[in-house]
């Protein structure tokens, strides 16, 4: 009889299968954990520390601006910046109401940002930080407060022609500060840090600090009281004469450093807005507030300070000497037939003195003094219209200074091929359009024995380390010793008894020239308004300074720069010089 087989009970079966369920379990289990804490350890480790560990930048320390005296013009504090979470304001609008009033803030506008469905919202940044105390004590509920660092500027308006301004975020906008930018933001830093899921830092765990550094300090030419005192000769002279603006620049003679350079209406590098309450009335209130800087980014025709090159030109080329006499000088002149009888004679050839004379002959000495701009084209006829134009460009006219300032003017020489007439018009300062950063500097070469040197703000730089920078200048020789020692004797004689009597200085011989220069209008046209100026030097036997005055749209009793910009440039050459410590010409 066959033996028979038993079949494994269901019971034996099932044991089986759970053997055999739970070895592959526990195989499984074991190779994942070799495949974790053996083969993937050290990248699973990483990645670990990588969810654990916050990098947060660390904001440089910016660089410190001072004068040349080491007064601070710009430095950055720390402030309070107020924040909230709006889904933990539970009273937005008794919070707008009651922060609003505190801060100055339109309860309004902060209302809406505290109702928006965002989770984080400025209320207020760069705030005092007594004022921020105030606001954290009222204990609101979402309303929270960083630090935040602050460009804060200790001599307000008077240097922000020079310094510029930064924006919230501390990025340069304007002036030294966007010109510098790079060097005196610095170079950020890093924190590295472990913290736990709920945010708790770690302080046992992998932490790594990379400070930052710090931009570096920028010294200036600038002299802080002088600074001051020619802001407020031109905020006097815009309220004395009615004009739009005053703008001026005092240069040093010998190494161009630029000393003063103001205007006004004023800015306020804090609010970043022109101090004129005419915006308010303008057409574009916003572009009116809007920064400006007319010395270097200004242009205009300047009208007889330009003579001084058209005579110079002339003594320098051996045309003319100063005791040359130029017969018959009209004081009209007609250069392309029936000019003087069309209504549009200043365009077209018709030259006119400022005063009606008589026909006389004029020596040169006697037409610069007495500004005669018949006589100073007949001193240009004697050099060929090339020659002119080389002199005008060798002055710096038509070009850039090379200045450290933002978006420098080029200025403009309007000499169309065909123009039979743009040689006398830039002779005597119209078809020339300059800077008063470029008028200055051509005087200073007068003033420099014919040495054009780059006028320049930055005087050194230096890093944390101590490490300095030099400002680099560049220097040409455009007209000899001799014609600069003539040409000071004219520009004497000017003050002492010719259009800028006003700009005499007690105690000093002053030299310079007046420009009184119509503006075009819309339509392409002179029309009566001015812009009036005055360019000088002094002491003129031994030139220290440059001062250029530039007042625009005085009104009609002020229309000439004898008028309105010679007493400016007296009364700030008169503190330069006090400032710097020239002596008194003897018998003065």
């Amino acid at each position: 009889m066959a033996s028979i087989k038993k079949r494994p009970s269901s019971s034996t079966v099932r044991l089986g299968l759970i053997v055999f369920i739970v070895v592959a379990a526990w195989i499984g289990m074991g190779y994942r954990l070799f495949d974790i804490q053996v083969v993937k350890a050290e990248e699973l480790a990483e990645q670990g520390l990588n969810q654990r560990l916050e990098t947060r930048e660390m904001a440089p320390q910016r660089g410190k601006i001072y004068d040349r005296n080491g007064d601070l013009l710009a430095l950055t504090v720390e402030s309070q910046s107020l924040f909230a979470d709006p889904s933990q304001v539970s009273e937005p609008l008794w919070v707008a109401q009651q922060i609003g009033t505190l801060l100055g803030v339109d309860s309004d506008s902060l209302f809406e940002r505290l109702t928006s469905d965002k989770r984080f919202v400025w209320i207020k940044r760069q705030v005092d930080g007594v004022l921020a105390e105030q606001v954290l004590d009222l204990e609101m509920d979402g309303v929270y407060s960083l630090p935040e660092p602050k460009r804060v500027y200790p001599a307000g308006p008077v240097a922000a022609h020079v310094t510029g301004f930064v924006n919230i975020d501390g990025d340069g906008q304007e002036g030294m500060e966007l010109v510098y930018d790079t060097q005196l933001r610095g170079v950020p830093g890093t924190a590295v840090y472990e913290r736990s899921p709920n945010g708790i830092v770690i302080l046992q765990g992998d932490n790594n600090i990379v400070p930052a550094d710090p931009g570096m300090d920028l010294n200036t030419t600038i002299d802080l009281p002088l600074q001051y005192q020619a802001q407020q000769s031109c905020v006097d002279a815009v309220d004395r004469t009615g004009a739009d603006s005053c703008w001026a620049v005092v240069l040093s003679v010998e190494t161009g450093e630029i000393l003063a350079m103001v205007g006004a209406p004023v800015f306020d590098p804090q609010t970043r807005q022109t101090v004129d309450p005419r915006c308010d009335d303008a057409e574009d209130p916003a572009t009116c507030r809007a920064f400006s800087n007319f010395v270097v980014r200004g242009i205009f025709e300047p009208g007889s300070t330009q003579k001084m090159i058209t005579v110079a030109a002339a003594l320098e080329e051996g045309k003319v000497q100063v005791g040359t006499t130029i017969p018959e000088v009209a004081d009209e002149l007609e250069l392309l037939e029936d000019a003087c009888r069309s209504g549009d004679d200043d365009v077209h050839g018709c030259y006119r003195d400022f005063h009606e004379h008589e026909t006389q002959d004029m020596t040169v000495a006697e037409i610069f003094t007495r500004s005669s701009n018949i006589g100073t084209i007949r001193v240009a006829e004697t050099l060929d219209q090339d020659v002119l134009v080389d002199y005008i460009e060798a002055f710096g006219l038509g070009s850039r200074t090379g200045v450290d300032y933002t978006v420098e003017a080029e200025g403009l020489l309007r000499f169309d091929a065909g123009c039979q007439t743009c040689w006398a018009s830039a002779a005597i300062g119209y078809s020339v359009a300059a800077s008063p950063l470029q008028m200055a500097a051509a005087y200073a070469a007068i003033g420099n024995d014919g040495v054009w040197t780059t006028p320049h703000i930055m005087s050194t730089m230096v890093d944390p380390n101590g490490n300095t920078e030099v400002a680099g200048i560049e220097t040409k020789q455009v007209v000899s010793i001799g014609t600069s020692i003539l040409v000071r004797e004219l520009l004497a004689s000017v003050v002492e008894e010719g259009t800028g009597t006003n700009a005499a200085v007690d105690g000093y011989r002053v030299g310079g020239k007046t420009g009184t220069a119509n503006k075009l209008g819309p339509d392409g046209r002179y029309t009566e308004e001015t812009r009036a100026s005055f360019v000088g030097m002094a002491p003129i036997d031994d030139p220290q300074v440059v001062v250029a005055v530039v007042i625009d749209s005085p009104d009609f009793d002020y229309r000439t720069g004898g008028l309105s910009a010679a007493p400016v440039f007296s009364e700030i050459m008169e503190q330069a010089l006090h400032r710097f410590g020239v002596s008194p010409d003897v018998n003065r």
